[in-house]
């Protein structure tokens, strides 16, 4: 199974999509609807200290009544946030997913971020494997 690193290489998007602590939820809204992103990494002068997610949004502020103008990225943030390197398998980082019930892994080595995989990147990964191996195998079966 490949590392996470090649499929940050394959990636055609951004994966360093980040908001800042101060940022309102608001900011942070428009920014996922503007990238089609589920998820932002949270950044405080180059350093990850959360993550984002349209799950935190709904569970944390529409569903408790808050405004999401005036409220900081820093009061709903994942805080608890669990990173992969660039090494890691990535059959690993679908058992971290599972575990832990996340959808996002921040990519990050020695401190430095470089970029978020998300499950749906797992999954086209996962598929475009199984469409290649079925090839193999029908040119196989038909000669």
């Amino acid at each position: 199974m490949k590392p996470v690193s090649e499929l940050l290489a394959q990636q055609t998007h951004g994966t360093l999509w980040h908001i800042h602590p101060q940022d309102t939820v608001f900011e942070a809204l428009q920014l996922l609807a503007e990238y089609e992103a589920g998820a932002l990494m949270v950044m405080d002068g180059g350093r990850l200290v959360g993550v984002l997610s349209e799950r935190d949004y709904t569970r944390k502020v529409a569903l408790q009544g808050r405004s999401s103008h005036s409220t900081p990225v820093a009061e709903i943030m994942s805080c608890n946030v669990f990173t992969v390197t660039p090494g890691t398998d990535i059959r690993k980082c679908i058992a971290l997913m599972k575990q832990r019930k996340v959808r996002h892994l921040p990519v990050v080595e020695g401190g430095t971020v470089l970029g978020m995989i998300a499950v749906r990147d797992l999954l086209d990964h996962l598929i475009a494997e199984q469409d290649s191996t079925i090839g193999q195998l029908e040119t196989y079966i038909s000669t």
